[in-house]
Protein backbone atom coordinates (compact mmCIF):
# COMPACT_ATOMS: atom_id res chain seq x y z
CA UNK A 1 0.00 0.00 0.00
CA UNK A 2 1.55 3.50 -0.80
CA UNK A 3 2.42 5.51 1.72
CA UNK A 4 -0.28 8.51 0.93
CA UNK A 5 -2.62 5.59 1.07
CA UNK A 6 -1.87 4.07 4.17
CA UNK A 7 -1.77 7.84 5.96
CA UNK A 8 -5.21 8.26 4.29
CA UNK A 9 -6.45 4.64 5.58
CA UNK A 10 -4.82 5.90 9.22
CA UNK A 11 -6.57 8.76 9.16
CA UNK A 12 -9.83 7.60 8.25
CA UNK A 13 -9.66 4.53 10.79
CA UNK A 14 -9.08 7.31 13.82
CA UNK A 15 -11.37 9.57 12.90
CA UNK A 16 -13.99 6.81 13.15
CA UNK A 17 -13.00 6.03 16.80
CA UNK A 18 -12.87 9.53 17.58
CA UNK A 19 -16.73 10.39 16.08
CA UNK A 20 -17.25 6.84 18.51
CA UNK A 21 -15.19 8.91 21.49
CA UNK A 22 -17.11 11.85 21.08
CA UNK A 23 -20.98 9.59 21.10
CA UNK A 24 -18.85 8.28 24.40
CA UNK A 25 -18.33 11.98 26.24
CA UNK A 26 -21.31 13.31 25.32
CA UNK A 27 -22.80 10.66 26.72
CA UNK A 28 -20.88 10.81 30.04
CA UNK A 29 -22.30 14.05 30.27
CA UNK A 30 -25.38 12.55 32.70
CA UNK A 31 -23.52 10.83 35.32
CA UNK A 32 -21.55 13.54 37.00
CA UNK A 33 -22.36 12.60 40.52
CA UNK A 34 -18.50 12.44 41.15
CA UNK A 35 -15.79 14.37 40.49
CA UNK A 36 -13.49 13.55 38.16
CA UNK A 37 -17.05 12.32 36.23
CA UNK A 38 -16.94 10.34 33.40
CA UNK A 39 -17.57 13.28 31.46
CA UNK A 40 -14.01 14.60 32.20
CA UNK A 41 -12.17 11.53 31.84
CA UNK A 42 -13.71 10.82 28.25
CA UNK A 43 -12.87 14.09 27.33
CA UNK A 44 -9.16 13.26 27.87
CA UNK A 45 -9.63 10.01 25.58
CA UNK A 46 -11.36 12.15 23.19
CA UNK A 47 -8.29 14.59 23.16
CA UNK A 48 -5.88 12.16 22.99
CA UNK A 49 -7.98 10.56 19.54
CA UNK A 50 -7.97 13.61 18.02
CA UNK A 51 -4.43 14.02 17.44
CA UNK A 52 -4.45 11.26 15.37
CA UNK A 53 -7.65 11.68 13.47
CA UNK A 54 -8.71 14.40 10.78
CA UNK A 55 -8.96 17.34 13.39
CA UNK A 56 -8.71 20.71 12.52
CA UNK A 57 -8.64 23.94 14.33
CA UNK A 58 -11.18 26.73 12.14
CA UNK A 59 -9.94 30.59 11.54
CA UNK A 60 -13.42 31.26 12.15
CA UNK A 61 -13.40 30.03 15.85
CA UNK A 62 -10.53 32.09 16.60
CA UNK A 63 -12.76 34.40 18.56
CA UNK A 64 -13.29 31.92 21.07
CA UNK A 65 -9.84 31.07 21.42
CA UNK A 66 -9.20 34.48 22.17
CA UNK A 67 -11.81 34.34 25.04
CA UNK A 68 -9.96 31.26 26.28
CA UNK A 69 -6.54 32.64 26.50
CA UNK A 70 -7.52 35.59 28.36
CA UNK A 71 -9.11 34.21 30.89
CA UNK A 72 -6.14 31.67 32.02
CA UNK A 73 -4.03 34.60 33.09
CA UNK A 74 -7.08 36.27 35.34
CA UNK A 75 -8.64 32.99 36.85
CA UNK A 76 -4.64 31.80 38.15
CA UNK A 77 -4.09 35.05 39.53
CA UNK A 78 -7.64 35.28 41.25
CA UNK A 79 -6.70 31.82 42.98
CA UNK A 80 -4.33 33.38 45.02
CA UNK A 81 -6.43 36.09 46.41
CA UNK A 82 -8.45 33.41 48.46
CA UNK A 83 -8.60 34.28 52.63
CA UNK A 84 -10.52 31.59 53.45
CA UNK A 85 -10.37 28.27 50.94
CA UNK A 86 -6.47 26.98 50.21
CA UNK A 87 -4.29 28.42 47.45
CA UNK A 88 -4.55 24.32 46.04
CA UNK A 89 -8.04 24.33 46.28
CA UNK A 90 -8.52 27.24 44.64
CA UNK A 91 -6.22 26.54 41.51
CA UNK A 92 -8.51 23.54 40.89
CA UNK A 93 -11.35 25.41 40.85
CA UNK A 94 -10.15 27.41 38.26
CA UNK A 95 -8.59 24.63 36.46
CA UNK A 96 -11.63 23.44 36.11
CA UNK A 97 -13.39 25.84 34.84
CA UNK A 98 -10.77 26.30 32.15
CA UNK A 99 -10.82 22.80 31.19
CA UNK A 100 -14.58 23.48 30.60
CA UNK A 101 -13.92 26.37 28.29
CA UNK A 102 -11.41 24.44 26.68
CA UNK A 103 -14.16 21.79 25.85
CA UNK A 104 -15.93 24.57 24.33
CA UNK A 105 -13.39 25.54 21.85
CA UNK A 106 -12.24 21.76 21.18
CA UNK A 107 -16.08 21.09 20.42
CA UNK A 108 -16.75 24.27 18.01
CA UNK A 109 -13.70 23.11 16.28
CA UNK A 110 -15.02 19.67 15.55
CA UNK A 111 -18.61 20.66 14.86
CA UNK A 112 -17.01 23.15 12.24
CA UNK A 113 -15.90 20.55 9.87
CA UNK A 114 -18.91 18.89 8.96
CA UNK A 115 -22.53 20.34 11.06
CA UNK A 116 -24.73 17.54 10.17
CA UNK A 117 -22.63 14.65 10.45
CA UNK A 118 -21.01 15.61 13.73
CA UNK A 119 -24.20 17.70 15.34
CA UNK A 120 -26.00 13.92 14.24
CA UNK A 121 -23.35 11.96 16.27
CA UNK A 122 -23.32 14.59 19.37
CA UNK A 123 -27.37 15.03 19.76
CA UNK A 124 -27.75 11.38 19.06
CA UNK A 125 -25.37 10.51 22.07
CA UNK A 126 -27.10 13.64 23.98
CA UNK A 127 -30.52 12.29 23.53
CA UNK A 128 -29.82 8.75 24.81
CA UNK A 129 -28.32 10.27 28.10
CA UNK A 130 -31.12 12.88 28.37
CA UNK A 131 -33.60 10.20 27.99
CA UNK A 132 -32.16 7.73 30.53
CA UNK A 133 -31.71 10.53 32.86
CA UNK A 134 -35.30 11.60 32.44
CA UNK A 135 -36.40 8.10 33.26
CA UNK A 136 -34.29 7.91 36.45
CA UNK A 137 -35.52 11.20 37.80
CA UNK A 138 -39.19 10.20 37.18
CA UNK A 139 -38.67 7.09 38.69
CA UNK A 140 -36.93 8.45 41.78
CA UNK A 141 -39.29 10.85 42.21
CA UNK A 142 -42.27 8.00 42.01
CA UNK A 143 -40.28 5.80 44.32
CA UNK A 144 -38.32 3.45 42.49
CA UNK A 145 -34.73 4.64 43.84
CA UNK A 146 -36.02 7.34 45.64
CA UNK A 147 -32.55 7.66 47.54
CA UNK A 148 -30.37 7.97 44.46
CA UNK A 149 -32.26 10.17 42.21
CA UNK A 150 -33.97 13.14 43.82
CA UNK A 151 -32.96 15.25 46.70
CA UNK A 152 -35.16 17.02 48.63
CA UNK A 153 -38.15 14.97 47.02
CA UNK A 154 -37.18 16.68 43.62
CA UNK A 155 -35.63 14.50 40.41
CA UNK A 156 -32.14 14.72 39.76
CA UNK A 157 -31.29 11.31 37.97
CA UNK A 158 -27.06 11.21 38.85
CA UNK A 159 -26.51 14.73 39.00
CA UNK A 160 -25.69 16.68 42.59
CA UNK A 161 -28.68 19.07 41.97
CA UNK A 162 -32.37 19.35 40.52
CA UNK A 163 -31.20 23.03 39.13
CA UNK A 164 -28.77 20.95 37.02
CA UNK A 165 -30.55 18.34 35.94
CA UNK A 166 -33.09 20.44 34.30
CA UNK A 167 -31.63 22.38 32.31
CA UNK A 168 -29.22 19.40 31.44
CA UNK A 169 -32.46 18.34 29.54
CA UNK A 170 -33.04 20.80 27.63
CA UNK A 171 -31.59 20.78 24.46
CA UNK A 172 -32.36 17.28 23.15
CA UNK A 173 -35.82 18.23 24.35
CA UNK A 174 -35.48 21.40 21.74
CA UNK A 175 -34.18 19.11 18.96
CA UNK A 176 -37.01 16.37 19.48
CA UNK A 177 -39.74 19.31 19.53
CA UNK A 178 -38.43 20.27 16.19
CA UNK A 179 -38.71 17.03 15.12
CA UNK A 180 -41.98 17.27 16.30
CA UNK A 181 -42.95 20.23 14.59
CA UNK A 182 -41.64 19.57 11.09
CA UNK A 183 -40.43 16.17 11.05
CA UNK A 184 -42.42 12.99 8.91
CA UNK A 185 -45.28 11.35 10.54
CA UNK A 186 -43.09 8.58 11.84
CA UNK A 187 -40.07 10.38 13.15
CA UNK A 188 -42.36 13.20 14.87
CA UNK A 189 -44.46 10.42 16.66
CA UNK A 190 -40.98 9.07 18.34
CA UNK A 191 -39.82 12.34 18.50
CA UNK A 192 -42.93 13.13 20.52
CA UNK A 193 -42.38 10.36 22.67
CA UNK A 194 -38.90 11.63 23.44
CA UNK A 195 -39.78 15.41 24.17
CA UNK A 196 -42.83 13.98 26.59
CA UNK A 197 -40.36 12.09 28.44
CA UNK A 198 -37.90 15.09 28.51
CA UNK A 199 -40.82 17.10 29.45
CA UNK A 200 -41.73 14.90 32.48
CA UNK A 201 -38.29 14.46 33.99
CA UNK A 202 -38.21 18.70 33.54
CA UNK A 203 -41.35 19.03 35.76
CA UNK A 204 -40.07 16.68 38.31
CA UNK A 205 -37.24 18.03 39.00
CA UNK A 206 -39.68 21.16 40.87
CA UNK A 207 -37.08 23.60 39.48
CA UNK A 208 -38.82 26.88 38.16
CA UNK A 209 -35.86 27.84 36.59
CA UNK A 210 -35.68 24.71 34.50
CA UNK A 211 -40.05 24.86 34.10
CA UNK A 212 -39.48 28.72 32.96
CA UNK A 213 -36.38 27.57 30.68
CA UNK A 214 -38.49 24.59 28.72
CA UNK A 215 -41.41 27.09 28.51
CA UNK A 216 -39.00 29.78 26.67
CA UNK A 217 -36.95 27.31 24.83
CA UNK A 218 -40.08 25.67 23.65
CA UNK A 219 -41.94 29.01 22.54
CA UNK A 220 -38.82 30.31 21.00
CA UNK A 221 -38.34 26.62 18.42
CA UNK A 222 -41.80 27.00 17.49
CA UNK A 223 -41.70 30.77 16.75
CA UNK A 224 -38.60 30.46 14.52
CA UNK A 225 -38.85 27.54 12.92
CA UNK A 226 -42.46 28.78 12.23
CA UNK A 227 -41.11 31.96 10.83
CA UNK A 228 -37.79 31.33 9.31
CA UNK A 229 -38.23 27.60 7.80
CA UNK A 230 -41.56 26.36 7.54
CA UNK A 231 -43.74 26.39 4.12
CA UNK A 232 -48.16 27.23 4.46
CA UNK A 233 -48.89 23.57 4.65
CA UNK A 234 -46.14 23.07 7.91
CA UNK A 235 -47.40 26.54 9.66
CA UNK A 236 -51.36 24.97 9.80
CA UNK A 237 -49.45 21.68 11.01
CA UNK A 238 -48.23 23.46 13.60
CA UNK A 239 -50.58 25.72 14.51
CA UNK A 240 -52.79 22.74 15.16
CA UNK A 241 -49.66 21.10 17.12
CA UNK A 242 -50.16 23.90 19.07
CA UNK A 243 -54.09 23.88 19.77
CA UNK A 244 -53.70 20.02 20.71
CA UNK A 245 -50.18 20.17 22.50
CA UNK A 246 -52.00 23.74 24.65
CA UNK A 247 -55.00 20.98 25.18
CA UNK A 248 -53.21 18.63 26.74
CA UNK A 249 -51.10 20.54 28.74
CA UNK A 250 -53.92 22.43 30.33
CA UNK A 251 -55.69 18.25 31.02
CA UNK A 252 -52.28 17.04 32.55
CA UNK A 253 -52.03 20.31 34.89
CA UNK A 254 -55.97 19.80 35.93
CA UNK A 255 -54.95 16.16 36.57
CA UNK A 256 -51.94 16.95 38.06
CA UNK A 257 -53.49 19.59 40.61
CA UNK A 258 -56.26 17.40 41.77
CA UNK A 259 -53.53 14.86 43.39
CA UNK A 260 -53.40 16.64 46.89
CA UNK A 261 -49.18 15.33 47.03
CA UNK A 262 -48.66 17.34 43.66
CA UNK A 263 -50.25 20.47 44.47
CA UNK A 264 -49.11 20.62 47.67
CA UNK A 265 -45.71 20.46 46.16
CA UNK A 266 -46.75 22.54 43.66
CA UNK A 267 -48.10 25.17 45.88
CA UNK A 268 -44.72 25.55 47.78
CA UNK A 269 -42.22 25.57 44.67
CA UNK A 270 -44.32 28.23 43.03
CA UNK A 271 -44.22 30.63 46.58
CA UNK A 272 -41.64 32.92 47.54
CA UNK A 273 -38.82 30.84 49.24
CA UNK A 274 -36.83 31.76 52.45
CA UNK A 275 -33.84 31.99 50.66
CA UNK A 276 -35.30 34.59 47.69
CA UNK A 277 -36.27 37.71 50.19
CA UNK A 278 -34.55 39.32 52.64
CA UNK A 279 -31.11 41.24 53.04
CA UNK A 280 -29.62 37.56 52.67
CA UNK A 281 -31.77 36.57 50.19
CA UNK A 282 -31.18 35.35 47.19
CA UNK A 283 -32.08 38.76 46.04
CA UNK A 284 -30.51 41.17 48.57
CA UNK A 285 -27.41 39.42 48.76
CA UNK A 286 -26.65 39.86 44.83
CA UNK A 287 -26.60 44.26 45.88
CA UNK A 288 -23.79 43.61 48.68
CA UNK A 289 -21.77 40.72 45.93
CA UNK A 290 -21.65 43.69 43.00
CA UNK A 291 -20.47 46.08 46.15
CA UNK A 292 -18.00 43.59 47.02
CA UNK A 293 -16.64 42.77 43.52
CA UNK A 294 -15.71 46.27 42.30
CA UNK A 295 -13.77 46.83 45.39
CA UNK A 296 -11.64 43.84 44.37
CA UNK A 297 -10.05 44.12 40.78
CA UNK A 298 -8.00 41.17 40.73
CA UNK A 299 -11.30 39.20 42.38
CA UNK A 300 -11.74 37.62 45.52
CA UNK A 301 -11.29 33.96 44.52
CA UNK A 302 -13.35 30.95 43.17
CA UNK A 303 -16.23 30.05 46.49
CA UNK A 304 -14.89 33.25 48.95
CA UNK A 305 -18.10 35.57 48.81
CA UNK A 306 -20.06 32.61 51.24
CA UNK A 307 -17.03 33.08 54.01
CA UNK A 308 -18.07 37.39 54.28
CA UNK A 309 -21.06 39.10 55.75
CA UNK A 310 -23.85 36.91 53.48
CA UNK A 311 -23.04 32.76 54.51
CA UNK A 312 -23.76 31.50 51.10
CA UNK A 313 -23.33 32.30 47.61
CA UNK A 314 -25.01 34.94 45.63
CA UNK A 315 -26.33 33.03 42.41
CA UNK A 316 -25.66 35.19 40.22
CA UNK A 317 -23.40 34.06 37.08
CA UNK A 318 -22.15 37.55 35.99
CA UNK A 319 -21.34 38.83 39.77
CA UNK A 320 -20.38 35.55 40.54
CA UNK A 321 -17.28 35.31 38.25
CA UNK A 322 -16.24 38.69 39.08
CA UNK A 323 -15.60 37.26 42.35
CA UNK A 324 -13.74 33.91 41.07
CA UNK A 325 -11.88 35.34 37.70
CA UNK A 326 -11.38 39.13 38.58
CA UNK A 327 -12.47 42.30 36.46
CA UNK A 328 -10.73 40.87 33.55
CA UNK A 329 -11.51 37.18 33.80
CA UNK A 330 -15.46 38.19 35.07
CA UNK A 331 -15.51 39.97 31.65
CA UNK A 332 -14.50 37.70 30.00
CA UNK A 333 -16.73 35.09 30.77
CA UNK A 334 -19.69 37.57 30.24
CA UNK A 335 -18.43 38.75 26.59
CA UNK A 336 -18.41 34.75 26.00
CA UNK A 337 -22.13 34.87 26.72
CA UNK A 338 -23.06 38.12 25.03
CA UNK A 339 -20.72 37.47 21.79
CA UNK A 340 -22.08 33.54 21.38
CA UNK A 341 -26.01 34.95 21.75
CA UNK A 342 -24.73 37.94 19.15
CA UNK A 343 -23.35 35.28 17.26
CA UNK A 344 -26.25 32.55 16.98
CA UNK A 345 -28.90 35.73 16.33
CA UNK A 346 -26.80 37.16 13.54
CA UNK A 347 -26.05 33.71 11.80
CA UNK A 348 -30.03 33.00 12.71
CA UNK A 349 -30.96 35.71 9.88
CA UNK A 350 -29.11 33.91 7.00
CA UNK A 351 -30.84 30.73 5.22
CA UNK A 352 -28.53 27.70 5.60
CA UNK A 353 -29.86 23.76 5.96
CA UNK A 354 -27.56 24.22 8.96
CA UNK A 355 -30.32 26.62 10.61
CA UNK A 356 -32.01 24.08 11.56
CA UNK A 357 -29.03 23.10 13.34
CA UNK A 358 -28.89 26.45 14.79
CA UNK A 359 -32.13 27.10 16.27
CA UNK A 360 -32.47 24.84 18.86
CA UNK A 361 -29.22 25.75 20.05
CA UNK A 362 -29.92 28.89 20.12
CA UNK A 363 -33.14 28.83 22.34
CA UNK A 364 -31.45 26.75 24.58
CA UNK A 365 -28.65 29.27 25.24
CA UNK A 366 -30.29 32.48 25.33
CA UNK A 367 -32.55 31.34 28.56
CA UNK A 368 -29.51 29.62 30.28
CA UNK A 369 -27.86 33.24 29.61
CA UNK A 370 -31.20 34.26 31.47
CA UNK A 371 -31.00 31.61 34.12
CA UNK A 372 -27.32 32.63 34.64
CA UNK A 373 -28.52 35.55 36.63
CA UNK A 374 -30.12 33.74 39.32
CA UNK A 375 -27.82 30.47 39.94
CA UNK A 376 -24.46 30.39 39.22
CA UNK A 377 -23.65 28.15 35.38
CA UNK A 378 -20.30 28.97 35.03
CA UNK A 379 -19.03 24.90 36.01
CA UNK A 380 -21.91 23.62 34.10
CA UNK A 381 -20.89 21.25 31.37
CA UNK A 382 -23.78 21.63 29.37
CA UNK A 383 -23.52 25.45 29.20
CA UNK A 384 -19.94 25.54 27.39
CA UNK A 385 -21.19 22.41 25.65
CA UNK A 386 -24.27 24.33 24.14
CA UNK A 387 -21.94 27.87 23.69
CA UNK A 388 -18.86 25.70 21.78
CA UNK A 389 -21.94 24.03 19.50
CA UNK A 390 -22.91 27.61 18.35
CA UNK A 391 -19.85 28.29 17.39
CA UNK A 392 -19.33 25.25 15.75
CA UNK A 393 -22.83 24.94 13.79
CA UNK A 394 -21.89 29.21 12.80
CA UNK A 395 -18.23 28.47 11.85
CA UNK A 396 -19.18 25.66 9.34
CA UNK A 397 -22.60 27.45 8.63
CA UNK A 398 -21.93 26.91 4.75
CA UNK A 399 -20.64 23.22 4.97
CA UNK A 400 -24.07 21.15 3.68
CA UNK A 401 -23.81 17.00 4.08
CA UNK A 402 -26.28 16.04 1.16
CA UNK A 403 -26.73 12.79 3.27
CA UNK A 404 -28.97 14.72 5.79
CA UNK A 405 -30.33 17.85 3.82
CA UNK A 406 -33.11 19.69 5.69
CA UNK A 407 -33.79 16.83 8.57
CA UNK A 408 -33.20 18.17 12.14
CA UNK A 409 -30.29 15.93 13.51
CA UNK A 410 -32.49 14.06 15.51
CA UNK A 411 -32.35 9.88 15.43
Amino acid sequence: MPREQASAWFRARATAILNACVALWIFAGGFVINEPSPYELAFVLVLGVSFFAAFHFHRSTLGLLVLFVALVPFAYIAAFQVRFLTISDALIYQTVTIFLFFTAYWVANYVAEAPQARMRIIIGAYLGTALLSAIMGTLGYLGIGHEIFTRYDRAKALFNDPNVYGPFLMLPAMYALQRVLIGKSRSAVIATLAYGVLFVGVFASFSRAAWGHIVISSAMVYVLLFWLETHALQKVRMLMLALAGAATLVVAAAGILSLPQFSSFIELRTQSQDYDTGESGRFGRQGYAFDLALQHPLGLGPLEFRNYRVKEEPHNTYVNVIHAYGWGGGLVMIAFIFVTIWRGVTFLARPSPNRLLLIPLVSVFIPLAGEAAIIDVDHWRHFFLVGGLIWGVTAGYGHVDKRFGLRPPVP
